[in-house]
């Protein structure tokens, strides 16, 4: 099986067992998939149910998703923003970064995040107890070069094609809630 990874990177991605568990789930017809850790959504956007909640703590991810669902975000605009920020951040290198961590930190701009999640030390997504991304720069060269930028937008592109296919929503709540909405013939 040829999993499809989801243009965010985050730790503890289910790449890995993402056949195991499509082989060992089962959804009943008209069920809903409930994914209370959503994460990077690889699992959920690989096993495409057809109705699905994907909620996550981080109130971040949820809303790069939704900007994608509401086509605020499409590969085009993503592909143009992450040229424009990857040539400035080649440019002015470490500087730019933490620039535009301070600006997502004020302004939560679901571009900046995937920006950032792709520009930070090894992908990393972390935030402190106030809520503020505070991961690192990584040191690569080259780091959005056209061929990663293309890769990502291919990865956003997979995920808009799912949602204009499936009835997928995106919600931040804590995963006790998430299940409390479950019922029968839902998955878990």
């Amino acid at each position: 099986m040829t999993v499809n990874v989801p243009p965010l990177k985050c730790q503890g991605i289910k790449t890995k067992l993402v056949a195991w568990i499509k082989d060992h789930a089962v959804l009943e017809d008209g069920g809903t998939w409930f994914e209370p850790f959503m994460g990077s959504g690889v699992v959920g956007f690989n096993v495409r149910p057809k109705k699905a909640v994907f909620a996550d703590i981080n109130p971040h991810i949820v809303n790069f998703y939704n900007a994608i669902k509401d086509g605020e975000i499409t590969a085009g605009i993503a592909k143009e923003f992450l040229e424009q920020e990857g040539e400035i951040l080649q440019k002015r290198g470490e500087d730019y970064y933490y620039e535009v961590r301070q600006r997502f930190n004020k302004e939560n701009l679901p571009l900046d995040l995937l920006f950032l999640n792709r520009a930070c030390f090894n992908g990393v997504m972390r935030f402190n107890r106030k809520g503020m991304f505070n991961v690192p720069f990584g040191h690569k060269p080259q780091r959005f070069a056209k061929a990663y930028i293309t890769k990502i937008a291919n990865q956003i592109k997979y995920v808009t094609q799912a949602l204009s296919q499936y009835d997928w929503s995106f919600v931040s709540a804590d995963f006790r809630q998430t299940i409390a909405q479950a019922g029968q013939g839902d998955f878990i």
